[in-house]
Protein backbone atom coordinates (compact mmCIF):
# COMPACT_ATOMS: atom_id res chain seq x y z
CA UNK A 1 0.00 0.00 0.00
CA UNK A 2 2.86 2.37 0.84
CA UNK A 3 4.38 1.64 -2.54
CA UNK A 4 1.09 2.48 -4.21
CA UNK A 5 0.87 5.80 -2.39
CA UNK A 6 4.48 6.52 -3.26
CA UNK A 7 3.83 5.73 -6.91
CA UNK A 8 0.75 7.99 -7.00
CA UNK A 9 2.66 10.75 -5.23
CA UNK A 10 5.51 10.48 -7.71
CA UNK A 11 3.09 10.60 -10.68
CA UNK A 12 1.38 13.67 -9.27
CA UNK A 13 4.73 15.33 -8.69
CA UNK A 14 5.85 14.62 -12.25
CA UNK A 15 2.55 15.89 -13.64
CA UNK A 16 2.81 19.05 -11.55
CA UNK A 17 6.37 19.62 -12.69
CA UNK A 18 5.39 19.10 -16.32
CA UNK A 19 2.49 21.54 -16.09
CA UNK A 20 4.69 24.06 -14.32
CA UNK A 21 7.26 23.80 -17.10
CA UNK A 22 4.72 25.02 -19.67
CA UNK A 23 2.90 28.06 -18.28
CA UNK A 24 -0.47 29.22 -19.54
CA UNK A 25 -1.13 32.83 -20.50
CA UNK A 26 -4.25 34.92 -20.91
CA UNK A 27 -7.97 34.34 -20.48
CA UNK A 28 -9.24 30.77 -20.53
CA UNK A 29 -12.45 31.61 -22.40
CA UNK A 30 -13.53 33.91 -25.21
CA UNK A 31 -15.01 37.31 -24.50
CA UNK A 32 -18.48 37.90 -26.03
CA UNK A 33 -18.45 38.34 -29.81
CA UNK A 34 -19.99 41.81 -29.39
CA UNK A 35 -16.97 43.06 -27.45
CA UNK A 36 -15.30 45.98 -29.19
CA UNK A 37 -11.67 44.94 -29.90
CA UNK A 38 -10.34 48.14 -28.31
CA UNK A 39 -12.08 47.14 -25.05
CA UNK A 40 -10.14 43.87 -24.74
CA UNK A 41 -7.75 43.88 -21.80
CA UNK A 42 -4.28 42.28 -22.00
CA UNK A 43 -4.73 38.52 -22.33
CA UNK A 44 -8.35 38.72 -23.49
CA UNK A 45 -9.59 37.47 -26.85
CA UNK A 46 -12.63 36.61 -28.98
CA UNK A 47 -13.10 33.45 -31.03
CA UNK A 48 -16.20 32.61 -33.05
CA UNK A 49 -14.76 30.19 -35.58
CA UNK A 50 -14.80 26.43 -35.93
CA UNK A 51 -11.75 24.42 -36.92
CA UNK A 52 -13.74 22.43 -39.49
CA UNK A 53 -15.28 25.40 -41.33
CA UNK A 54 -14.34 25.78 -45.01
CA UNK A 55 -12.53 28.68 -46.65
CA UNK A 56 -9.03 30.17 -46.63
CA UNK A 57 -7.68 31.86 -43.52
CA UNK A 58 -5.53 34.93 -43.01
CA UNK A 59 -4.23 36.72 -39.92
CA UNK A 60 -3.47 40.43 -39.54
CA UNK A 61 -1.25 41.51 -36.66
CA UNK A 62 -1.51 45.21 -35.85
CA UNK A 63 1.63 46.35 -34.06
CA UNK A 64 -0.05 49.70 -33.49
CA UNK A 65 -3.04 48.20 -31.72
CA UNK A 66 -1.20 45.20 -30.20
CA UNK A 67 -3.97 42.97 -31.51
CA UNK A 68 -4.28 40.10 -33.98
CA UNK A 69 -7.28 39.56 -36.27
CA UNK A 70 -8.12 36.13 -37.72
CA UNK A 71 -10.27 35.87 -40.86
CA UNK A 72 -11.80 32.87 -42.55
CA UNK A 73 -13.31 33.13 -46.02
CA UNK A 74 -13.41 36.92 -45.82
CA UNK A 75 -15.07 37.39 -42.43
CA UNK A 76 -13.62 38.02 -38.99
CA UNK A 77 -13.72 34.96 -36.72
CA UNK A 78 -11.28 35.98 -33.97
CA UNK A 79 -9.53 38.91 -32.31
CA UNK A 80 -6.83 38.73 -29.65
CA UNK A 81 -4.57 40.98 -27.67
CA UNK A 82 -0.89 40.30 -28.38
CA UNK A 83 2.58 41.31 -27.27
CA UNK A 84 5.11 41.88 -30.03
CA UNK A 85 8.81 42.67 -30.15
CA UNK A 86 10.23 45.18 -27.68
CA UNK A 87 12.76 47.89 -28.58
CA UNK A 88 15.80 46.34 -30.18
CA UNK A 89 13.81 43.18 -31.04
CA UNK A 90 10.99 44.73 -33.10
CA UNK A 91 8.66 42.35 -34.90
CA UNK A 92 9.21 42.90 -38.62
CA UNK A 93 6.33 44.24 -40.71
CA UNK A 94 5.34 42.68 -44.01
CA UNK A 95 3.56 39.71 -45.56
CA UNK A 96 4.52 36.25 -44.30
CA UNK A 97 3.32 32.68 -44.63
CA UNK A 98 3.26 29.90 -42.06
CA UNK A 99 6.48 27.94 -42.64
CA UNK A 100 6.25 25.47 -39.78
CA UNK A 101 3.79 24.38 -37.08
CA UNK A 102 4.92 22.85 -33.79
CA UNK A 103 2.47 22.39 -30.92
CA UNK A 104 5.16 21.83 -28.29
CA UNK A 105 8.00 23.97 -29.62
CA UNK A 106 10.87 25.11 -27.40
CA UNK A 107 13.10 28.05 -28.24
CA UNK A 108 16.45 27.35 -29.88
CA UNK A 109 17.71 30.79 -28.85
CA UNK A 110 16.43 31.38 -25.34
CA UNK A 111 17.25 28.43 -23.05
CA UNK A 112 14.58 26.12 -24.47
CA UNK A 113 11.82 28.49 -23.33
CA UNK A 114 8.38 27.01 -24.08
CA UNK A 115 6.66 28.39 -27.19
CA UNK A 116 3.37 26.43 -27.28
CA UNK A 117 1.36 26.31 -30.51
CA UNK A 118 4.19 27.85 -32.50
CA UNK A 119 3.52 28.89 -36.10
CA UNK A 120 6.77 30.04 -37.69
CA UNK A 121 6.85 33.16 -39.88
CA UNK A 122 10.61 33.40 -40.52
CA UNK A 123 13.47 30.93 -40.25
CA UNK A 124 15.44 33.34 -38.05
CA UNK A 125 13.05 33.11 -35.13
CA UNK A 126 9.83 35.11 -35.64
CA UNK A 127 6.63 33.19 -34.96
CA UNK A 128 3.10 33.29 -33.59
CA UNK A 129 2.88 31.38 -30.30
CA UNK A 130 1.45 31.44 -26.78
CA UNK A 131 3.39 33.76 -24.50
CA UNK A 132 3.38 36.60 -21.99
CA UNK A 133 0.87 39.42 -22.45
CA UNK A 134 1.72 42.44 -20.29
CA UNK A 135 -0.21 44.88 -22.47
CA UNK A 136 2.77 46.28 -24.38
CA UNK A 137 5.57 44.98 -26.68
CA UNK A 138 7.81 42.73 -24.61
CA UNK A 139 8.83 39.78 -26.78
CA UNK A 140 12.10 39.12 -28.60
CA UNK A 141 10.35 39.55 -31.96
CA UNK A 142 7.65 36.90 -31.85
CA UNK A 143 3.92 37.60 -31.60
CA UNK A 144 2.71 36.39 -28.21
CA UNK A 145 -0.90 35.17 -28.00
CA UNK A 146 -3.13 33.95 -25.15
CA UNK A 147 -2.67 30.20 -24.78
CA UNK A 148 -6.26 29.16 -25.57
CA UNK A 149 -6.49 31.55 -28.54
CA UNK A 150 -3.15 30.22 -29.81
CA UNK A 151 -4.52 26.66 -29.56
CA UNK A 152 -7.70 27.49 -31.47
CA UNK A 153 -5.75 29.34 -34.14
CA UNK A 154 -3.21 26.50 -34.41
CA UNK A 155 -6.00 23.96 -34.93
CA UNK A 156 -7.71 26.11 -37.58
CA UNK A 157 -4.77 27.11 -39.77
CA UNK A 158 -2.80 25.38 -42.49
CA UNK A 159 0.78 25.57 -43.65
CA UNK A 160 1.24 28.46 -46.06
CA UNK A 161 -1.50 30.64 -44.54
CA UNK A 162 -0.95 34.38 -45.06
CA UNK A 163 -0.01 36.52 -42.06
CA UNK A 164 0.29 40.30 -42.44
CA UNK A 165 2.13 42.32 -39.79
CA UNK A 166 1.20 45.99 -40.10
CA UNK A 167 2.07 49.25 -38.35
CA UNK A 168 0.69 52.76 -38.59
CA UNK A 169 2.58 54.80 -41.13
CA UNK A 170 3.74 51.76 -43.11
CA UNK A 171 0.40 50.19 -44.10
CA UNK A 172 -3.09 51.31 -45.14
CA UNK A 173 -5.44 52.31 -42.32
CA UNK A 174 -7.75 49.41 -43.18
CA UNK A 175 -4.93 46.94 -42.46
CA UNK A 176 -3.68 48.64 -39.29
CA UNK A 177 -7.24 48.91 -37.94
CA UNK A 178 -9.06 45.91 -39.48
CA UNK A 179 -12.83 45.34 -39.27
CA UNK A 180 -15.24 42.46 -39.80
CA UNK A 181 -14.47 42.40 -43.53
CA UNK A 182 -11.04 41.20 -44.65
CA UNK A 183 -8.95 44.12 -46.00
CA UNK A 184 -6.40 41.94 -47.83
CA UNK A 185 -6.32 39.22 -50.45
CA UNK A 186 -5.83 36.04 -48.36
CA UNK A 187 -3.80 34.49 -51.19
CA UNK A 188 -0.98 37.04 -51.12
CA UNK A 189 -1.62 39.60 -48.37
CA UNK A 190 -1.99 42.50 -50.81
CA UNK A 191 -4.65 45.18 -50.36
CA UNK A 192 -7.99 44.21 -51.86
CA UNK A 193 -8.93 46.61 -54.63
CA UNK A 194 -12.73 46.64 -54.46
CA UNK A 195 -14.78 49.03 -56.60
CA UNK A 196 -17.28 50.94 -54.44
CA UNK A 197 -20.98 51.21 -55.21
CA UNK A 198 -21.37 54.50 -57.02
CA UNK A 199 -24.32 56.84 -56.64
CA UNK A 200 -27.37 55.13 -58.05
CA UNK A 201 -25.86 51.63 -58.02
CA UNK A 202 -27.79 49.25 -55.81
CA UNK A 203 -25.52 46.23 -56.18
CA UNK A 204 -22.50 44.74 -57.93
CA UNK A 205 -21.78 41.12 -58.89
CA UNK A 206 -18.49 39.66 -60.15
CA UNK A 207 -18.47 35.86 -59.62
CA UNK A 208 -15.51 35.42 -61.98
CA UNK A 209 -13.26 37.01 -59.33
CA UNK A 210 -13.46 33.64 -57.53
CA UNK A 211 -15.42 31.08 -59.57
CA UNK A 212 -15.58 28.22 -57.06
CA UNK A 213 -15.45 27.64 -53.34
CA UNK A 214 -17.43 28.26 -50.15
CA UNK A 215 -19.58 31.37 -49.72
CA UNK A 216 -19.65 33.69 -46.70
CA UNK A 217 -21.37 37.03 -46.21
CA UNK A 218 -21.18 40.03 -43.89
CA UNK A 219 -24.20 42.26 -43.34
CA UNK A 220 -23.66 45.63 -41.66
CA UNK A 221 -26.85 47.28 -40.41
CA UNK A 222 -25.45 50.84 -40.00
CA UNK A 223 -23.68 50.73 -43.38
CA UNK A 224 -26.72 49.16 -45.05
CA UNK A 225 -24.48 46.76 -46.96
CA UNK A 226 -24.13 43.05 -47.46
CA UNK A 227 -20.80 41.84 -48.90
CA UNK A 228 -20.36 38.36 -50.39
CA UNK A 229 -17.08 36.44 -50.36
CA UNK A 230 -16.07 33.23 -52.08
CA UNK A 231 -12.76 31.72 -51.02
CA UNK A 232 -12.07 34.95 -49.17
CA UNK A 233 -12.44 37.07 -52.33
CA UNK A 234 -15.30 39.54 -52.70
CA UNK A 235 -17.64 38.60 -55.53
CA UNK A 236 -20.55 40.93 -54.78
CA UNK A 237 -22.09 43.58 -52.59
CA UNK A 238 -25.47 45.20 -52.28
CA UNK A 239 -27.38 47.87 -50.44
CA UNK A 240 -29.84 46.50 -47.90
CA UNK A 241 -32.43 47.79 -45.46
CA UNK A 242 -33.05 46.07 -42.14
CA UNK A 243 -36.23 46.65 -40.14
CA UNK A 244 -36.00 46.24 -36.34
CA UNK A 245 -32.43 44.86 -36.46
CA UNK A 246 -31.04 42.66 -33.73
CA UNK A 247 -28.51 44.30 -31.41
CA UNK A 248 -24.92 43.08 -31.56
CA UNK A 249 -23.28 40.45 -33.74
CA UNK A 250 -25.05 37.27 -34.82
CA UNK A 251 -24.03 34.41 -37.11
CA UNK A 252 -26.10 32.06 -39.24
CA UNK A 253 -25.38 29.02 -41.42
CA UNK A 254 -27.33 27.64 -44.37
CA UNK A 255 -28.95 24.29 -43.62
CA UNK A 256 -30.53 21.65 -45.84
CA UNK A 257 -33.84 22.41 -47.53
CA UNK A 258 -35.85 25.54 -48.13
CA UNK A 259 -38.23 27.71 -46.18
CA UNK A 260 -41.99 27.39 -46.66
CA UNK A 261 -43.70 28.55 -49.86
CA UNK A 262 -44.59 31.86 -48.22
CA UNK A 263 -40.95 32.95 -48.54
CA UNK A 264 -40.93 32.62 -52.33
CA UNK A 265 -40.46 35.96 -54.05
CA UNK A 266 -41.02 36.09 -57.80
CA UNK A 267 -39.68 32.59 -58.35
CA UNK A 268 -36.93 32.87 -55.71
CA UNK A 269 -36.82 30.64 -52.65
CA UNK A 270 -34.86 31.16 -49.44
CA UNK A 271 -32.87 28.24 -47.98
CA UNK A 272 -33.23 27.23 -44.35
CA UNK A 273 -30.91 28.97 -41.88
CA UNK A 274 -29.71 27.92 -38.42
CA UNK A 275 -28.19 30.23 -35.82
CA UNK A 276 -24.55 29.68 -34.82
CA UNK A 277 -23.93 30.03 -31.08
CA UNK A 278 -21.01 32.47 -31.13
CA UNK A 279 -19.52 33.69 -27.80
CA UNK A 280 -22.05 35.81 -25.93
CA UNK A 281 -24.94 34.24 -27.84
CA UNK A 282 -24.41 30.60 -27.00
CA UNK A 283 -28.10 30.22 -26.11
CA UNK A 284 -28.97 30.83 -29.77
CA UNK A 285 -27.03 27.81 -31.03
CA UNK A 286 -29.06 25.54 -33.30
CA UNK A 287 -32.16 27.72 -33.41
CA UNK A 288 -33.96 27.66 -36.74
CA UNK A 289 -34.33 31.12 -38.30
CA UNK A 290 -37.99 31.93 -38.92
CA UNK A 291 -39.45 33.65 -41.95
CA UNK A 292 -40.30 36.78 -39.97
CA UNK A 293 -36.60 37.47 -39.31
CA UNK A 294 -35.69 36.91 -42.97
CA UNK A 295 -38.47 39.23 -44.14
CA UNK A 296 -36.99 42.07 -42.06
CA UNK A 297 -34.06 42.28 -44.49
CA UNK A 298 -34.86 44.04 -47.79
CA UNK A 299 -32.43 43.21 -50.64
CA UNK A 300 -32.77 44.16 -54.33
CA UNK A 301 -34.57 41.36 -56.19
CA UNK A 302 -31.97 41.19 -58.97
CA UNK A 303 -29.17 40.73 -56.44
CA UNK A 304 -31.12 38.01 -54.65
CA UNK A 305 -31.47 36.20 -57.99
CA UNK A 306 -27.66 36.16 -58.23
CA UNK A 307 -26.80 35.07 -54.71
CA UNK A 308 -29.54 32.56 -53.79
CA UNK A 309 -28.34 29.83 -56.21
CA UNK A 310 -24.90 30.09 -54.57
CA UNK A 311 -26.15 29.51 -51.02
CA UNK A 312 -25.37 25.85 -50.36
CA UNK A 313 -25.44 24.20 -46.92
CA UNK A 314 -22.47 25.50 -44.93
CA UNK A 315 -22.57 29.07 -46.28
CA UNK A 316 -22.24 31.57 -43.41
CA UNK A 317 -23.77 35.00 -42.78
CA UNK A 318 -22.39 37.34 -40.13
CA UNK A 319 -24.82 40.15 -39.24
CA UNK A 320 -23.43 43.02 -37.18
CA UNK A 321 -24.32 46.47 -35.92
CA UNK A 322 -20.69 47.50 -36.44
CA UNK A 323 -19.58 49.45 -39.50
CA UNK A 324 -17.52 47.65 -42.14
CA UNK A 325 -16.97 50.22 -44.91
CA UNK A 326 -13.46 51.74 -45.10
CA UNK A 327 -14.86 55.27 -45.03
CA UNK A 328 -16.32 54.69 -41.58
CA UNK A 329 -13.47 52.92 -39.80
CA UNK A 330 -10.07 53.73 -38.39
CA UNK A 331 -8.79 57.05 -37.04
CA UNK A 332 -10.14 60.29 -38.49
CA UNK A 333 -8.01 61.63 -41.30
CA UNK A 334 -8.22 65.02 -43.01
CA UNK A 335 -8.79 64.34 -46.70
CA UNK A 336 -9.24 66.62 -49.69
CA UNK A 337 -11.39 64.78 -52.22
CA UNK A 338 -13.55 65.84 -55.14
CA UNK A 339 -15.99 62.99 -54.54
CA UNK A 340 -19.17 63.92 -52.63
CA UNK A 341 -19.37 62.58 -49.06
CA UNK A 342 -22.29 60.27 -49.86
CA UNK A 343 -20.19 58.39 -52.43
CA UNK A 344 -19.46 55.54 -50.04
CA UNK A 345 -18.06 52.13 -50.97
Amino acid sequence: MNRLFASVALSLALATAASAAVPSWGAKQSSPADTVPSALKPGEWIWGGRATSPGPMAVIVSLTEQRAYAYRNGILIGVSTVSTGKKGYETPTGVFTILQKDKNHKSNKYNSAPMPYQQRLTWDGVALHAGGLPGYPESHGCVHLPTEFARLLFDATNMGMTVVVAEEGTAPVTVVHPTAVIPIDPRNGKDLAVAPLLNGDMWSWNPDASPTGPISMVLSVPDERVIVFRNGIEIGRSKVEVANPLVGTHAYIVAQGYMAASTKREGLQMPNWITIGIPGHGDEAGKVVDEALVDRVAVPRDFMAKILPELKPGAVLLATDERILPSTTGPKVQVIDSAPPERAP
